[in-house]
């Protein structure tokens, strides 16, 4: 079992930065490939990246691939997400998940409550 909990969310105006933080408890941290996804108001929810087991390898969408940065730092259960020059279509509560990927696809297997982010005009 694997509890999440997100901090870090708030509100940005347009062209600013905000660093997400997703502190995982368990001491089976690294054993989860670790994804963050966003869910705007009337939408799906919507894949954002993921990092590897190691945080080697990492993936992101197109549409935040060159704003946005995934790590983790295992030796303290914790993956961030460093998202720069936001726009208001990044408004959205971003949601922390702990599973496994196979090259581009994740499966989440825990869900954290997640994060509102907004970012005005």
């Amino acid at each position: 079992q694997v509890s999440l909990v997100e901090s870090g969310g708030g509100l940005v105006q347009a062209g600013g930065s905000l660093r997400l933080s997703c502190a995982a408890s368990g001491r089976t941290f690294s054993s989860y490939a670790m994804g963050w996804f966003r869910q705007a108001p009337g939408k799906e929810r919507e894949f954002v990246a993921d990092i590897s087991m190691s945080g080697l390898r990492t993936n992101y969408a197109a549409s935040v691939k060159g704003r946005v940065t995934i790590s983790r730092d295992n030796a303290k259960n914790t993956v961030y997400l460093q998202m720069n020059s936001l726009q208001p279509e990044d408004t959205a509560v971003y949601y922390c998940a702990a599973g496994r990927n196979y090259g581009l696809s994740f499966t989440a297997d825990y869900w954290g409550q997640g994060t509102q982010v907004t970012v005005s005009s």
